[in-house]
């Protein structure tokens, strides 16, 4: 997210963790809301440009949203109205700033139960069960399968086998994708959690299994790197025949054998 579009993302975060603090296991209502608002903004083009354009008065646009948003929180009415009074780089970063303060506010209240690390597990887990499903995979983020087909299959995997909110964010990954993958959707909600729990997420593949010493060690060597606590959550895929892959945010730090074996063909070519 660009510059100040960023900066009033900060601010909302800023002015809205007390607002979730104070509701609990309540803020799941908050989210839901949130979330619904974002799926509204996704479908009419109209609406995202009428509140982030910054040529009206945000009090046009605070008033609009109080229309909008009559029936819901006044938390969220109040947090979207400050919203729309700031200034975005464009309108879709409205819509992703809402997303962010939306799964905020359901992640917050399984940490208010002090469920988000089960939650955040088992989101990683769900990814993980999904490795070579590839016909699951596609299922779970086919644009022209109804949506509510989607959600069955989710919660065929995995209703009653997961937290609510892991499954409420599991059904949002399949119903409301927003351009992504239904994986890619689950680890970034994975990242989030984390980040609530003041931890950075490195998705490690190994060929191997890693043991409890190895990923000890591997553990220390990014936190010494990093600076902050790094929860691994480490798969194992023969394929990519030997060393591992570690992604921390943007980086990536790729040894496997395949990689090696490409790099050393880029050369050879060049």
């Amino acid at each position: 997210m660009r510059g100040s579009s960023g900066a009033s993302l900060t601010a909302a975060q800023e002015r809205f963790e007390p607002v979730l603090r104070a509701a609990g296991a309540d803020a799941l209502t908050l989210g839901e809301q949130l979330l619904t608002l974002v799926s509204a903004l996704d479908d009419s083009a109209a609406l995202r440009r009428s509140l982030a354009d910054p040529s009206r008065e945000g009090e046009a646009k605070a008033g609009l949203v109080a229309d909008l948003l009559s029936g819901f929180d006044e938390r969220v009415v109040d947090l979207v109205s400050g919203l729309v009074r700031s200034r975005w780089a464009s309108d879709d970063d409205l819509a992703e700033a809402i997303e962010r303060l939306g799964v905020d506010a359901v992640l917050a209240s399984a940490q208010a139960r002090g469920a988000l690390e089960t939650v955040e597990d088992e989101l990683f887990r769900v990814t993980r069960s999904l490795v070579g499903e590839r016909e699951a995979k596609q299922a779970l983020s086919d644009a022209t399968t109804a949506p509510e087909r989607r959600v069955a299959l989710v919660d065929s995997l995995v209703g009653g086998k997961v937290d609510t909110v892991t499954q409420r964010l599991a059904q949002r990954a399949t119903s409301s994708p927003r351009g992504r993958r239904f994986v890619q959707t689950l680890a970034w909600f994975g990242e989030v959690a984390a980040e609530r729990r003041r931890r950075l997420v490195a998705s490690v593949t190994s060929a191997t299994v890693l043991t409890r010493e190895q990923q000890g060690r591997l553990s220390a060597l990014l936190e010494r790197s990093y600076g902050k606590p790094v929860q691994l959550n480490v798969t194992v895929d023969p394929a990519i025949v030997g060393g591992m892959r570690i992604q921390v945010g943007a980086d990536v730090v790729d040894s496997t054998v395949l990689s090696r074996l490409a790099d050393a063909s880029r050369r050879l070519a060049g």
